[in-house]
């Protein structure tokens, strides 16, 4: 069975890492553990990560996803074999060949493509869910872009964060995984900061990634949001002894509230 996925990581941490080499196609090129890469080396992971990657994703055959430094394509291949369109981006074009015959040799290429492009150059805005193990300078300078994406896309990382904007969950790998087993996601929150309109007041919010806070005013009274929290475009709050849920939708936010019932807000003009 093909083992899944090659991520990246800094040479010095090699030697200790214990992972298993990719299978390289029987002639031509072979890839090796520590090959210099345009921004990192290359190392794989073991399958026990890559399938808990997916699993915390929850992909399913309706998404897109794209791996960003696919190496030899473990990530995508495995996507594809859970009948998922994936598309790697790879800067190494001897590692998008080999993609291409793993891919093939596993009965997927009509899911799985590769292309070889540079990460900062490529867009990615058409996937649902992103995959990736970079280094944590590169994830920061990526997070912009990915911040930009579609609310509720889900961006998973092996191992390395995105700074301040902490993750929404993690797990951990057991089984064969014996270091870097740790899954990261983050699902990209809709922008809400600002003044929303309501019938009978005004919501204002201020946001940090997935956090916000802000106020309330209604019918003369000023509460404080307490506890605000976006999960793509899902919004929840709680406002004195209130708890709001919602959906945004550009600029409307439609939701409920078991003591106030159905509310509605509109994002107030400039």
């Amino acid at each position: 069975m093909f083992r899944p996925h090659c991520l990246i990581f800094i040479v010095s941490l090699i030697v200790t890492a214990g992972f298993a080499q990719a299978q390289p196609p029987e002639k031509g090129y072979e890839p090796r553990v520590g090959q210099a890469g345009k921004d990192v080396v290359w190392v794989p992971t073991p399958d026990a990560l890559v399938e808990k990657m997916l699993n915390l994703a929850k992909v399913t055959p309706g998404d897109y996803l794209i791996d960003l430094g696919s190496g030899d394509g473990r990530t995508v291949i495995a996507a594809a074999k859970r009948g998922v369109r994936a598309h790697g981006i790879e800067y190494n074009p001897d590692m998008v060949e080999i993609s291409k015959r793993n891919a093939a040799a596993e009965g997927v290429s009509d899911r799985a493509t590769f292309a070889k492009a540079d990460l900062f150059e490529s867009d990615f805005s058409q996937a649902t869910v992103i995959t990736m193990f970079l280094l944590p300078q590169i994830n920061l300078k990526l997070r912009p872009k990915i911040l930009g994406l579609k609310s509720g896309t889900r961006i998973v990382s092996n191992s390395f964060t995105m700074g301040e904007w902490e993750e929404d969950e993690s797990a951990s790998a057991n089984g064969d995984c014996s270091g870097w087993c740790t899954a990261l996601l983050w699902i990209v929150p809709a922008k809400v900061e600002g003044t929303w309109k309501l019938p009978d007041g005004e919501l204002t919010i201020k946001q940090t990634f997935q956090k916000i806070s802000g106020i309330l005013k209604s019918k003369n009274q000023v509460t404080s949001i307490a506890s605000g929290r976006m999960s793509g475009d899902q919004i929840y709050f709680t406002a004195g002894d209130t708890e709001y849920t919602g959906r945004v939708s550009g600029d409307t936010i439609s939701g409920f509230s078991k003591t106030a019932g159905n509310w509605r807000a509109t994002r107030a003009k400039p």
